[in-house]
C-alpha cells in the first residue's frame, strides 16, 4: 500500500490511508470464490467507516451491481454517490420498511427488505396502489433478530396470497455463527433456508455474508453479500487471511520525552518506567476510535521497529515507548494500523472484532485515498 508523506499533510496529525485498489481486488476474489452466485456488497455504516462514496464507486467500477445498506438514509446517500437517478445499481435497505417511508423508497429507487408480516402487508398495499416496486423477503433461520420468525413463515406458507402484489427481488436470511465453521447452527440454518425457499416464489436466495462464503458452495445459493471481508478483515479466524489489507492508520509524533524511573506515564500512573525511556506522544485517542481498551496492549511501528503503546489511551493522545527507535523526531509518522499490526491484530489486542475497529475510525483522521475511484 502506498504511504502518505512521512510527515503527512501539513494540517493532519493522523492520516487514514485507504487503498481502493485493494478493495476492488477483495471484491473480485470474493466474487470468484462464490461463482456462479452473484456477489453483492454491503456498504453500511459509511462503507464500514471508509467513506461510502469512494467505496461504492470503486466497487461499482469493479463490477458490483447490487448493494446493501442498513438504514434508509444510507440508501439515499449511496444512490446519489453512484450517480443518482441514472444509476442502475440495486440498493437494498436491511433494516426494513418503517411506516411513512414508502415514498422515499420509490423516489430513490431503493429496495425494502421486509422483516415481518406487517411490513409485507404494507408494501403489498403500496404496490397495489402505486404499481410494482421490488422488495426482498427476510426469513429468520436462527439469528432471532430481524426477519420473519418461524410462526410468521408458517403463516406465509399456508397463505401465499399475502405476497400478492409484491415484486420479489430475492429472499434472504443471515447466518449467526459463520465465523465458527464447525458450529452446528450453520448447517441447520442452511437446511432450514433451503427448505423454506422451496415453499415460496422462485427468486434469488441469499444466505452467506463474508464468513459464510468460506463455508462452501452449499451456503452460496444465488447471491452472497460480503461486508467486512471487502475491507480486509479476516473472514476465517484462525487461518491465513486471504483478503488484501485496505487501510493504514498513521499518527504524527507531536512530542518526544526522556523519562526515567520512578516516573509514570499517562492517566492513573498505570505505566511505570524502569529505566531511561523515550516516550513519544501521538495525536490519536478514543475520541478517534483508537479504543481505550488498547491501553498497554497494542503495538505500532516506526521505520520497521515495533513500539508498544504504554499508559492509558486518552481522548486525543496515546503514548508509545520508542526507545528502540531513537532516531525518531517530532513530525514523523508512526503506523498504528498497518502491515505489522493489522486491523485484526488491533481488534485482538482490544478484545473486540475487526468490525468495531473499522466502524470506529474517527472523522478527525484525514482520509487519503489511493487507487480506485475516489
Amino acid at each position: 500500500m502506498p504511504s502518505p508523506n512521512v510527515s503527512g499533510p501539513p494540517t493532519a496529525t493522523t492520516v487514514l490511508t485507504i487503498d481502493l485498489d485493494a478493495l476492488a481486488a477483495n471484491y473480485k476474489l470474493l466474487k470468484q470464490r462464490a461463482a456462479p452466485a452473484h456477489c453483492a456488497a454491503v456498504v453500511k455504516a459509511d462503507g464500514y467507516g471508509l467513506g461510502v462514496g469512494p467505496v461504492g464507486r470503486t466497487l461499482q467500477a469493479a463490477g458490483c451491481t447490487r448493494f446493501f445498506v442498513a438504514h434508509l438514509d444510507e440508501g439515499v446517500t449511496l444512490r446519489e454517490a453512484l450517480g443518482g437517478a441514472g444509476s442502475t445499481a440495486t440498493i437494498a435497505v436491511l433494516n426494513g420498511l418503517m411506516p411513512g417511508q414508502e415514498e422515499v423508497f420509490r423516489a430513490h429507487d431503493l429496495i425494502p427488505v421486509l422483516n415481518d408480516l406487517e411490513q409485507v402487508a404494507r408494501w403489498s398495499n403500496e404496490c397495489r396502489a402505486n404499481g410494482p416496486h421490488p422488495s426482498i423477503l427476510h426469513l429468520d433461520t436462527g439469528m432471532c433478530r430481524l426477519g420473519l420468525p418461524p410462526d410468521e413463515q408458517r403463516t406465509l406458507f399456508d397463505d401465499p396470497q399475502r405476497l400478492d402484489g409484491l415484486s420479489l427481488a430475492g429472499i434472504m436470511s443471515h447466518l449467526a455463527c459463520a465465523d465458527t465453521p464447525d458450529h452446528p447452527l450453520n448447517r441447520q440454518q442452511q437446511s432450514d433456508f433451503a427448505a423454506a425457499i422451496k415453499r415460496l416464489p422462485e427468486v434469488d436466495g441469499s444466505l452467506a455474508a463474508s464468513s459464510g462464503i468460506f463455508l462452501g458452495p452449499d451456503w452460496h445459493f444465488d447471491m452472497v453479500r460480503p461486508g467486512v471481508a471487502l475491507y480486509g478483515v479476516a473472514p476465517t479466524p484462525g487461518k491465513p487471511n486471504p483478503m488484501a489489507p485496505v487501510i493504514k492508520l498513521s499518527g504524527k509524533i507531536i512530542q518526544i520525552r526522556h523519562v526515567d524511573a520512578p516516573q509514570t506515564v499517562g492517566y492513573g500512573a498505570t505505566h511505570r518506567v524502569t529505566g531511561p525511556t523515550l516516550v513519544a506522544t501521538v495525536a490519536a485517542g478514543y475520541a478517534d476510535g483508537y479504543l481505550r481498551s488498547l491501553s498497554g496492549r497494542a503495538s505500532a511501528n516506526i521505520g520497521g521497529v515495533t513500539v508498544p503503546v504504554v499508559g492509558r489511551v486518552s481522548m486525543d493522545l496515546i503514548t508509545l515507548d520508542i526507545s528502540n527507535a531513537p532516531a525518531a523526531q517530532p513530525g514523523d509518522m508512526i503506523d498504528l494500523i498497518g502491515p505489522h499490526f493489522d486491523v485484526d491484530a488491533v481488534a485482538d489486542a482490544a478484545g473486540t472484532i475487526g468490525y468495531e475497529i473499522l466502524t470506529s475510525l474517527g472523522r478527525r483522521y484525514q482520509r487519503h485515498y489511493v487507487g480506485g475511484t475516489a
